[in-house]
């Protein structure tokens, strides 16, 4: 689920990481934002194309912190992805 939150960012100011997409590609995301929500640790990315962050959509994945290193973990389930992002939403009002 993509939400249309404008970005329009060099990515030296940001943390990047990367994804295999569901075609197999490997994308470059860049993390915008984080944020807790019921004791779990979010974050908001989008694609960095050309080294610049992509206008196109955000992404929310789990974000897990494991001494200098982190993870990012895709929500598989609907439900606490649409409560997420709702809560998300509620947090940029």
């Amino acid at each position: 689920m993509q939400e249309e939150i404008k970005t329009n960012h060099d990515t030296e100011e940001y943390i990047t990481f990367h994804i295999t997409a569901r075609d197999g590609r490997d994308v470059e995301m860049a993390i915008v934002d984080e944020f807790k929500y019921k004791k779990k640790t979010y974050i908001v990315s989008a694609v960095v194309e050309d080294d610049k962050i992509s206008e196109e959509g955000q992404y929310i994945y789990r974000y897990l912190l494991t001494g200098d290193d982190f993870k990012v973990e895709e929500i598989h389930n609907r439900f606490e992805y649409e409560e997420v992002v709702k809560a998300y939403m509620n947090m940029e009002e």
